[in-house]
């Protein structure tokens, strides 16, 4: 056997980094690879090259060229026994089921045949037998580790498993991270490898928990589940890491899955107390909102802020929905009265600043979900959210819900109590704050001052034939304020005029 595993060793050194195999695939040598590594699982006297061959695998896996025509149940399953998860398991070392584990990952990852394998075959069944019995079961964080990223790519790719999985194995999850953060109570922070077995765990219950096309479980299941789950995500949130990048990490585990709780169990995470804020403890809430600093203060391209920052804004989307209490709090840490208003609201370094700026970014999914919290946050009240943002920055969202030219019906089902009082500061300076920018604008002098009607006139037809010039090449379109409250292209300047004595009459009527 040395002279085999000289050979295989020098082929896994040479090829660990990477993972396309082009020169294998067209001439064969991967099919005859692939065959001649899996024999030596056969012979039990090859058991101290087992390891060495299961690395071969994990690389040749990479590539799924083939994997799907090579694979078989019988190779699937000799790899779940090497992982001691399979239907039968022998004695290996934790060398031998990490491998086999990363193996799994492989091969579940790139082939559509090991994902329907898995609905019937003992992977599920054996992970979620590690958790369930962990006194007899005792392993290594590493193999936990592969165990839960093994059972993420299977629920995340499969969704046909998830409905077996949360019926039997939902409940040993969650108790694994209690279980987790028991091991950890007397420490200052959680070891960096928990954080990372936490994560996984974090993941896969997310798998479980997001609405998806099978079958739902009952409500009572529902409940116990969701309140069971915020609770832990509660504690989760308050428990620290040796060091920011893990800190984050843990944060962004835990956010991703309240993003599937449903609204009415955010509650669970402000529980009440003597002290806070309207007799709740709003320390997870605090924590959503330094995490959500964190990702804004974080210089990201426009392609990653959807994955970046959605799912912190969803999260306090539906915290701001899910009661009066939790709204009034988010909006005192994020629109707190006005006092600097001689800065547009985009300018500057607090939460509304960087928010502001996010109204007008190209991330379309981000834009709207910026735009929904902060107009939940006014009551959907126009004025207000004008009042906050700036008309300009928060046109785009008027427009999409026909709210330009103020209509709509602000403030329904809102409670009725005065969050707004406006500071000294704001009073002060509100007679010349321009709505459409936000921000006081000091007088400017009158440009047609000195001007003979004459020149006058020459600069009016320059701009309308400048105006004129762009609509011919398509670069910009007049329109007005239809009747749903959106722009309606017009296609010619004198329906503007027509519409003008009706829209001063509007005015002069809210006014």
């Amino acid at each position: 056997w040395k002279k085999a595993q000289e050979s295989i060793r020098k082929f896994v050194d040479k090829n660990d980094q990477k993972f396309h195999f082009a020169e294998l695939t067209t001439t064969g040598q991967w099919k005859i690879l692939w065959e001649s590594t899996f024999g030596y699982f056969d012979n039990p006297d090859a058991a101290p090259i087992h390891k060495d061959c299961l690395s071969v695998v994990r690389i040749l896996s990479r590539d799924k060229t083939y994997l799907d025509q090579c694979i078989t149940t019988e190779k699937f399953n000799c790899l779940l026994n090497a992982a001691n998860i399979g239907p039968q398991n022998g004695i290996f070392t934790s060398r031998v089921v990490i491998e086999a584990l990363k193996c799994l990952c492989n091969l579940v990852f790139n082939s559509k045949k090991c994902q329907e394998m898995c609905l019937s075959n003992t992977s599920t069944e054996g992970i979620i037998g590690r958790i369930r019995f962990p006194k007899e079961n005792e392993v290594e964080y590493e193999i936990q580790y592969f165990d839960m990223k093994l059972l993420f790519l299977i629920t995340a790719l499969n969704p046909q498993v998830r409905k077996k999985v949360r019926d039997e194995g939902m409940m040993y999850l969650m108790e694994k991270v209690q279980m987790i953060m028991k091991e950890n109570q007397d420490c200052d922070a959680f070891f960096d490898k928990q954080v990372d077995l936490l994560g996984e765990i974090l993941k896969v219950l997310f798998n479980l928990t997001v609405p998806s096309d099978g079958p739902i479980p009952s409500e009572d299941e529902q409940e116990k589940h969701f309140r069971t789950l915020t609770g832990i995500l509660r504690d989760l949130f308050m428990r620290r890491a040796t060091s920011k990048e893990k800190q984050q990490d843990l944060w962004s585990n835990c956010v991703n899955l309240l993003t599937s709780v449903p609204t009415e169990y955010f509650t669970e995470l402000t529980p009440e107390c003597d002290e806070g804020f309207e007799g709740r403890d709003m320390s997870v809430i605090d924590t959503l909102l330094e995490f959500l600093r964190l990702r804004l203060e974080t210089k990201q391209k426009v392609s990653a802020q959807n994955e970046c920052l959605s799912p912190i804004l969803t999260a306090l989307v539906k915290c701001v929905r899910s009661s009066s209490c939790l709204r009034r709090y988010v909006r005192s840490q994020v629109l707190p009265p006005l006092r600097d208003v001689r800065r547009r609201p985009e300018d500057g370094t607090e939460l509304r600043n960087y928010l502001c700026r996010h109204l007008t970014t190209p991330a379309l999914q981000v834009r709207d979900l910026v735009a929904e919290l902060l107009f939940v946050m006014c009551k959907e009240n126009v004025g207000r959210m004008i009042k906050y943002t700036g008309y300009g920055n928060a046109a785009g969202m008027f427009a999409n819900r026909g709210l330009l030219g103020g209509h709509g019906n602000p403030g329904e089902g809102y409670s009725s109590d005065s969050e707004d009082s406006d500071t000294e500061e704001y009073k002060e300076l509100q007679h010349g704050i321009n709505p459409v920018l936000g921000c006081y604008e000091p007088k400017r002098p009158n440009i047609f001052e000195g001007m003979t009607e004459e020149q006058k006139e020459y600069e009016a037809m320059q701009l309308v034939s400048l105006m004129d010039k762009l609509q011919r090449q398509g670069i910009m379109q007049p329109g007005r304020i239809g009747p749903d409250g959106r722009p309606v292209p017009v296609d010619h300047i004198l329906e503007l005029q027509e519409e003008l004595p009706q829209q001063q009459s509007d005015h002069k009527r809210k006014t």
